[in-house]
Order: C-alpha cells, then sequence, then structure tokens
C-alpha cells in the first residue's frame, strides 16, 4: 500500500483514506451488486449446513437452519472488493466466525484449505489461513439488516481481503480439504488465491506454489 495517495471520501458517513482501496479499484455511486445464475428460494424447513470432507471424527455434521440461527453471532467491519473493479467501502456484517464452526465440527490436523458450498453446486475454494482470518465471516445480516435475496440470503461467507469471488452468496456448507482444488471461477480461469492487493485477478498470473499441483 505504500506510495497510494492519502486523499480521503465520504462513503455512508464514513471517511476513507484512498490508500484503502486496491491497485484498479474505484468507490461507485451507491452498492452494484452482481452474481452469476439465479437467486435460489430459501427454504427453511429443508435448508442444511453441512460440513463434511476431512472432519476430525471422520463424519459429517448438519445444523438447520434454526440451529445455525442459535450459533454465536459476531459483528466485523470491512471493504469488499469485487475483481470487477468496484470496491464498497465500510460494510457492517453481523454472522457466525469460522472459528465458531470449526469448534462444533473440527477438522482434521492435516487439512490446509477449504472449499465452500453453494447453492447450484456453486463452490469457491480458500486457504485455511484466509478461511480463519480475522475478519472472516458467515454473514447473516449487512448493516443490521438480514441480506437482501440477491446479496446472498440467508447465507454467504464474507473473506474482505481476497477478491469478493470468494465471498460466496447462498453458502450450504464448508468441505475440508487436504488438498487443494479449484471452485467454480478458479476452473474458469480466475486466480486460485485471489489476493487484490497484488491484482490476482487471473489464473496465468499465479506464480509456483500458488495453485493446486
Amino acid at each position: 500500500m505504500a506510495g497510494w495517495p492519502q486523499t480521503t471520501s465520504q462513503v455512508r458517513g464514513v471517511i476513507v483514506e484512498e490508500s484503502r482501496l486496491p491497485p484498479g479499484q474505484y468507490v461507485p455511486r451507491g452498492r452494484p451488486v452482481i452474481h452469476y445464475g439465479r437467486v435460489p428460494r430459501f427454504k427453511p424447513e429443508s435448508w442444511d449446513f453441512r460440513v463434511f470432507g476431512a472432519t476430525a471424527s471422520g463424519a459429517e455434521h448438519h445444523f438447520s437452519w434454526s440451529e445455525f440461527e442459535r450459533l454465536p453471532r459476531a459483528t466485523r467491519i470491512a471493504d469488499f472488493h469485487c475483481v470487477t473493479k468496484f470496491s464498497l467501502m465500510a460494510n457492517e456484517w453481523s454472522g457466525v466466525t469460522p472459528a465458531t464452526i470449526m469448534a462444533a465440527a473440527p477438522p482434521a490436523p492435516g487439512v490446509r484449505h477449504v472449499m465452500i458450498w453453494a447453492e447450484y453446486g456453486y463452490s469457491a475454494n480458500l486457504r485455511m489461513a484466509d478461511f480463519t482470518a480475522p475478519d472472516t465471516l458467515f454473514a447473516m445480516e449487512l448493516d443490521e439488516k438480514p441480506l437482501s435475496p440477491d446479496r446472498g440470503f440467508p447465507l454467504r461467507i464474507v473473506v474482505p481481503h481476497l477478491y469478493a469471488w470468494k465471498s460466496v452468496k447462498w453458502v450450504r456448507g464448508i468441505e475440508y480439504l487436504l488438498e487443494d482444488r479449484r471452485g467454480f471461477w478458479e476452473e474458469r480461469g480466475y486466480h486460485n488465491v485471489a489476493d487484490p492487493w497484488r491484482e490476482q485477478r487471473y489464473s496465468y498470473q499465479e506464480e509456483p506454489g500458488e495453485g493446486p499441483p
């Protein structure tokens, strides 16, 4: 971030230093929302959240919607950087931390990556270090209101320090992985890591060790 201009602007009443913008990003008017495919319909009676793959016990874990709603909540204020180059600043997310889920459904000792699964088979892979980062959250609310359907209601993961395609909407589960594997957009040419400060947008930019073997 060194060398970025220290000018400021105001976003929804919050003073934003321009140095908070990764390279190539801009702050738009309003709050754009984009997604792939149609918005799923939420059915609380049949909704569940699965934790599977390399779990410590070897068994799958399931949470009904009522069980997930009762998990402890946390709040994070974080920026949000879309690979299409807009950034939404100072968003207040409320939801469940990965640490809470991992305490209830622990991974096996060798787990170094996770796959986040969503409706319609959509997925994104994360390194464990990104999954457990302090600002990562399974969000249920945005700015003290339930997520709107097009923003991921009832549940999305938010990984603020990576490009937003890693912040999967309509999440339905976690797969613990012993080895890395590309998710939906990563299989279609997006960067495996997705660090906006390094402009890791596309797979051809990957350096050795940044993608699956």
